[in-house]
């Protein structure tokens, strides 16, 4: 058949397919709506658009919050309950097509279906439907905003979102794009005797990323999920031995996109079960994963142990689909990956990839051989029922219960309650490792002395709870300094092979700084210190700035301009600051990475690029910082201060396609960072006051909602808002009050 046939061939089948499509009748989305008397809930909207759900049983309130949310973003929930299944790529095209290959290669669904019953109380299997049945509820009166033939949405849709999203929190991506090169990513391990293992030289961490082509292009899913962003947050605790009256503060700050699948979402969800807890949520999450109730508050930043391993596999010269394990061969388990992506219009494709399943969990054939990965907590999908029972928890025994099935495979926890107890924990599933091998290399992967199977225990990791010096930080920097220097974990205490990380972040600098020289800290200087915005004299930028300083540059009348500017900054991001937006240009990184990246040959050319076009917008070298950082949302346009890794967090300034997307008009608009802030402080007699701000505001994706940006001028202004708990200041602040449907 000639080329042309095909085409017509091609074309015929879509037009009639289409001409079906419209003949056929539209579904009766009603079908989805729950019988009436199913849930018995309230939803209160204050005058900010926050729900507070008010339920008769814990199902009941995940329903309405299932409503709700939808109400809000639906849109983004709809994206992120089609990753779960695996088939983003049909509505969002081409560019979701990884995720929907690395649900099929990890068997996500098949996970959530075999483990649902076993692992998952009979509670949180009510709570998943009932948040799915109430997004189900409002997608069927609003079916013009609805894909076709996705609904109902199911609580192993739920459940399954979380088993997926977790592992790439610590870089299992990164071990998968790892292999995607044209050689292999590194050295084998070879088995060590006795005596080297006693000398600690077992080392860990994942082979970094390399370039590639074929399938590489299939698992970039971190990136694609973050939307660029760097994952970062903050979190600081401070208890009545360091505040000036007593009372216990906790910083609740996350840093996310401003937009997408793990963007934050704000609510407060009560029930006559004994649920009660206000905090952040994620499109897709029927449970707070990050708040407090009125006993008790919690908050996570990201950490980067060693969770990941990869193996390369002897295959059988004479079956591709075998590999040799403890002396024999055994058969893969083969499959095949089968992602329909939006091409145009009407017109779809299915594309397909080989799956493999082999003892130690999925496996990929390369050009350069083929290889095994394997994770922490690679077939648990108990995570939505640990933050279920942290947010139910009214004691510290009944919430560490809570936090030590680590149902979630990483994340720091700090932590704060009405008892003036403090806690930070550096949660994270460690495998039991055989100590014969360097677990920073690959792992041969036909013994099964590499094939771990259980985890340390919770104990075994870095905590500290109630220290004397009365305060405790973590902004994604090493456990080992999380508090006072005499009461900081110590890392001889730990085996190297856990593979904890040992680096400073300039936040981390700022708030061991700011907090080790205040002995009595109010409220507002807590505040201020979560929103301080400069860099610290040993952070990775003053060092680079000052690399730069001390050089002899080219005598080119740009560069010569430039640094004069940049040596007249004094390291801040305040928004009237007139040295940062050259200091922060000329340090930023190269898109790629790589090993040019933060050199001076790097921040001269970052000078040449972008000086030119500071003075061409703004007439100057030295802007104001606002007028280049900005938030824009609908007809909102605010300068803000803040900076990347400042502890007031913004980031606009992104590595993006070579380029900084929208600088060409000499500013650009923030992306991520600081966003849903909470901060809850317990009084000395236990009175909680708590206030948060989102940058945005409720309505995440719907511009005629009065609170689509409402909260965007406070956020700008660094400002909070109240958090109403009582029922009674819920209703004397209330906006509308409703059930599901009305």
């Amino acid at each position: 058949m000639t080329k042309r046939r095909i085409l017509l061939a091609v074309g015929s089948v879509v037009v009639v397919a289409s001409l079906v499509a419209f003949a056929r009748p539209a579904p009766d989305l009603s079908v989805h709506i729950p019988a009436p008397g199913s849930y018995d809930v309230e939803i209160l909207r204050d005058t900010w658009g926050v729900p507070h759900v008010f339920g008769k049983t814990d199902a009941a309130t995940a329903y309405g919050l299932g409503y709700a949310h939808a109400e809000d973003d639906y849109a983004t929930i709809e994206e992120a309950l089609l990753q779960s299944r695996g088939t983003a790529a049909a509505k969002l095209g081409a560019e979701a097509a990884p995720i929907d290959y690395i649900v099929q290669l990890l068997r996500v669904r098949e996970t959530v279906e075999a483990e649902f019953e076993t692992q998952l109380s009979p509670e949180v299997r009510a709570v998943c439907q009932g948040y799915a049945d109430g997004v189900n509820h409002w997608a069927a009166l609003h079916p013009e905003k609805v894909a076709a033939n996705v609904l109902p949405y199911t609580a192993q849709d739920i459940v399954a979102g979380f088993y997926f999203k977790s592992p790439f929190f610590f870089g299992v991506d990164n071990a998968v794009k790892s292999l995607m090169g044209s050689s292999r990513p590194g050295e084998v391990s070879k088995k060590k005797p006795t005596e080297e293992n006693a000398d600690g030289e077992v080392a860990t961490g994942t082979p970094p990323p390399t370039a590639g082509d074929g399938v590489a292009g299939m698992v970039a899913t971190r990136r694609w999920l973050t939307q660029e962003m760097p994952v970062g947050s903050n979190t600081f605790a401070v208890s009545p031995k360091r505040s000036a009256d007593g009372s216990t503060m906790l910083n609740i700050n996350s840093h996310q996109p401003w937009d997408g699948v793990v963007a934050w979402y704000e609510a407060h969800l009560v029930s006559d079960e004994g649920w009660d807890v206000v905090g952040g949520t994620f499109p897709g999450a029927p449970v707070i994963l990050h708040g407090h109730n009125r006993h008790l508050g919690w908050a996570h930043t990201v950490n980067k142990p060693d969770l990941v391993d990869i193996y390369v596999l002897e295959i059988n010269p004479d079956n591709p689909n075998q590999y040799r394990f403890d002396g024999e061969w055994r058969d893969f388990e083969v499959g095949t990956a089968r992602m329909k992506v939006k091409l145009w219009g009407p017109i779809s494709w299915t594309f397909t990839r080989e799956t493999l399943w082999c003892d130690y969990g999925p496996a990929i054939r390369t050009d350069h051989g083929v290889y095994a990965v394997r994770y922490a907590g690679l077939g648990d999908i108990r995570q939505v029922e640990q933050w279920y029972r942290m947010g139910k928890a009214s004691t510290y025994d009944q919430w560490l219960e809570a936090v030590k099935m680590q149902g979630f495979a990483s994340f720091n926890i700090s932590y704060a309650d009405e008892t003036g107890r403090i806690g930070y924990f550096y949660n994270a599933r460690m495998p039991k490792r055989h100590p014969g091998y360097d677990w920073k290399k690959l792992l041969p992967g036909d013994t099964s002395e590499t094939l771990w199977t259980d985890y340390e225990p919770f104990e075994s990791l870095p905590q500290v709870v109630n220290p004397e010096c009365g305060f405790l930080y973590n902004c994604n920097n090493t456990p080992f300094e999380c508090t006072d220097g005499s009461e900081n974990p110590q890392p001889d205490d730990f085996p190297a092979s856990y593979g904890i990380e040992t680096h400073m972040t300039n936040r981390a600098l700022r708030a061991r700084e700011l907090f080790s020289d205040d002995e009595e800290i109010t409220q507002e200087e807590f505040i201020a210190y979560k929103n301080d915005h400069a860099y610290a004299d040993d952070s990775e930028v003053v060092q680079k700035i000052r690399e730069l300083l001390s050089a002899t540059l080219p005598d080119e009348p740009i560069l010569q301009r430039a640094r004069e500017v940049i040596a007249n900054w004094d390291f801040g991001t305040d928004a009237d600051n007139r040295g940062a937006a050259m200091a922060l240009l000329a340090t930023r990184p190269n898109p790629d990475g790589g090993a040019s990246s933060g050199s001076l040959e790097r921040m001269l050319e970052n000078i040449r690029s972008w000086a030119p076009v500071l003075e061409e917008h703004h007439g100057r070298l030295d802007p104001r910082w606002e007028e280049v950082c900005r938030l824009e949302r609908g007809n909102l346009d605010l300068g803000l201060s803040g900076g990347p890794d400042a502890l007031r967090a913004i980031y606009c300034l992104f590595p993006e396609d070579g380029g900084l997307h929208g600088f060409e008009d000499g500013d650009v608009p923030g992306k991520g960072g600081d966003c849903y802030i909470l901060i809850p402080r317990w009084s000395k007699d236990g009175k909680l006051l708590s206030e948060s701000i989102h940058q945005y505001g409720a309505a995440a994706t719907v511009p005629e909602s009065p609170h689509y940006a409402d909260q965007s001028p406070l956020f700008a202004r660094m400002e909070l808002k109240p958090v109403w708990m009582d029922e009674e200041a819920i209703r004397a602040n209330l906006e509308r009050a409703y059930a599901p449907g009305e």
